[in-house]
């Protein structure tokens, strides 16, 4: 009887472990956890052509039944405040949000501090030398790692001025960004000598400001690796030996999607 009860368990583990893609299969990390999101709210920044956040209270207070009772509504574009670009924001058969396996957004995970250069450099471009500085420092990356960049620039957030380089909107807007990005030398590089699960930076986007063709964006999504923009807190953090988790609100189709990301220092 005990070595049927031992069988028809394995049997229904079995079963569930069938049930699960390998790709959405994740193991979740414990120790400290450092929140790495900005908050939504009407100061979030977006793109500057792309649909600010906003929130319409439905209900907040005592109803008539005698309970406290709240809700909003809210819309905003999929592409600003902390968030995820999906593969197929630039790459044609890339994966969509909800296609994103999530052992690409739960790993091993390192930080390249650029901070020094990039502040006094709002165009800045973090080059293949920045990365191999880090190696030479802390060792090869490994496989599957996922990278975050660090500038300085959340520091600015949510100064529209200061952290996109102008206030304005629209698309002449696109013209005056100035933030420090990842050399699109450095995007090819990675791809073709390191073989990363995900990468992020804590500017709006994976390339620079005065970028016009999105170099960046199209090696690294092409390859389907995510970028995480507009991060913050990752001051907070150590060269290595931590942990990250990146959840997206999971849009079926998405290119892009409200992220929530935290760090946890092993």
């Amino acid at each position: 009887m005990i070595c049927l009860l031992i069988i028809i368990g394995c049997d229904k583990k079995a079963e569930r472990s069938k049930e699960v893609p390998a790709s959405e299969k994740a193991e979740i990390p414990m120790g400290e956890i450092i929140d790495l999101s900005h908050s939504f709210s009407e100061e979030t920044i977006y793109w500057v052509t792309a649909k600010e956040f906003e929130m319409e209270e439905v209900a907040k207070g005592i109803t008539d039944k005698g309970f406290y009772y709240a809700a909003n509504n809210f819309a905003t574009a999929e592409h600003g405040g902390t968030h995820i670009d999906a593969p197929i924001h630039f790459a044609e058969n890339g994966q969509t949000v909800d296609e994103i396996p999530l052992s690409n957004l739960i790993g091993d995970a390192i930080k390249i501090d650029v901070s020094e250069n990039a502040i006094a450099n709002p165009d800045y471009l973090i080059s293949i030398e920045d990365i191999k500085t880090w190696e030479e420092e802390n060792g090869k990356i490994k496989v599957g790692s996922i990278i975050l960049l660090e500038t300085g620039f959340s520091k600015l957030y949510p100064d529209k001025l200061k952290y996109l380089g102008t206030e304005e909107r629209g698309e002449e807007a696109v013209k005056k960004l100035h933030f420090p990005g990842l050399a699109p030398e450095a995007a090819k590089w990675l791809v073709k000598n390191r073989n990363i699960h995900a990468i992020g930076i804590d500017t709006p986007s994976i390339d620079y400001g005065q970028s016009q063709d999105f170099e960046s964006h199209i090696t690294l999504l092409s390859k389907n690796i995510p970028a995480f923009e507009n991060l913050t807190n990752l001051d907070k953090l150590p060269s290595k030996d931590f942990k990250v988790i990146a959840l997206p609100m999971k849009i079926k189709g998405g290119s892009g999607a409200p992220l929530r990301i935290v760090a946890i220092i092993n």
